[in-house]
């Protein structure tokens, strides 16, 4: 294991990748490969006859993915994001035949680690935060031009930022004198604009969380992924999901609990649990980061991860 895989460890490794219950000839799907962490541990529980696809829209990623696992018979990586699962599924011959789809939201170390990329408050970089940045546009071509209004929605959407519309008040007083086109820029500003500093968090946290995910399009990606997860799942395939942020994991909750209630028939009408066709079984409650993990990785302690299996 070369220095770069070891120094970055995913969050609930070994918790998520036993959840998919890896047979040596199954075939499997990461779909937000990072730096390999989770596909390295897929492809140690392959046989010769496994596969695992690995998907990541982040050029550095599918560069890294080539550079590690590019001999590798059993791996093929795929440049898209994990929305275009279905579509990925067809062209790689394995709709309706995966055996495990592990996900892991968020942002790597990697990516925060360097301050070119624009996702990190505490380093001096241009103010990007793409995943992949060769599409879309950066977080400052989007603040240049947004309206107040629109800024505050986003941080109060997607950052859940309490102070939404003082802080993107202060964004657009703050561009009206010089560009917002760098990570401390924005950090300062929100930092001014914050009357109430939650102990142990940047007061930027929410703030840059928010901006990412609109940025990248997370919450829309999610959701067309888990449109298409039973169609590419077979029969007894797991599907596996780390979030960080309460409204995914809540997104993830929602569409297992369906998925396993089955069918809706109004109420009083007398059917079995067989006749509500449900899709899904769920596989023990929601899994969290032991003592360990959160004195050696404080990022895990939002981390949450469900795991749910596909019926037949």
């Amino acid at each position: 294991m070369n220095e770069a895989s070891r120094a970055h460890r995913p969050v609930l490794l070994d918790e998520s990748v036993a959840a998919l219950a890896i047979r040596p000839d199954g075939v499997y799907i990461d779909g937000t490969f990072g730096r390999g962490g989770h596909s390295r541990q897929i492809l140690d529980g392959l046989g010769e006859a496994g596969r695992l696809v690995g998907i990541d829209k982040d050029p550095e990623a599918i560069t890294h993915a080539q550079a590690v696992f590019g001999g590798d018979g059993r791996f093929v990586i795929e440049r898209d994001s994990f929305a275009m699962l279905a579509e990925i599924a067809e062209q790689q011959g394995v709709t309706g035949k995966v055996d495990g789809i592990l996900l892991d939201l968020g942002v790597s170390s990697p990516q925060l680690d360097q301050a070119e990329r624009g996702f990190s408050f505490l380093q001096e970089g241009p103010l990007d935060m793409r995943m992949d940045p060769e599409a879309g546009f950066s977080a400052a071509e989007w603040l240049m031009g947004a309206e107040a209004k629109e800024i505050a929605d986003v941080l109060k959407t997607f950052g859940e930022e309490r102070h939404a519309r003082r802080i993107a008040r202060a964004i657009v007083a703050a561009r009206q004198e010089q560009p917002i086109r760098t990570t401390r820029q924005l950090s300062e500003i929100v930092s001014a604009a914050n009357p109430a500093w939650e102990k142990g968090k940047h007061p930027a946290t929410r703030c840059f969380q928010g901006i990412r995910i609109f940025i990248n399009r997370e919450l829309e990606d999610l959701e067309r992924f888990l449109d298409q997860v039973l169609d590419v799942l077979a029969p007894g395939g797991r599907l596996a999901v780390i979030s960080f942020h309460s409204l995914e994991d809540r997104m993830i909750k929602r569409f297992m609990r369906d998925q396993a209630k089955g069918d809706r028939f109004p109420p009083g009408v007398p059917v079995t649990q067989a006749q509500l066709n449900p899709k899904l079984r769920l596989l023990g409650k929601a899994i969290r980061a032991g003592k360990a993990e959160l004195e050696e990785n404080p990022r895990s302690r939002s981390a949450v991860l469900r795991v749910a299996e596909r019926l037949s």
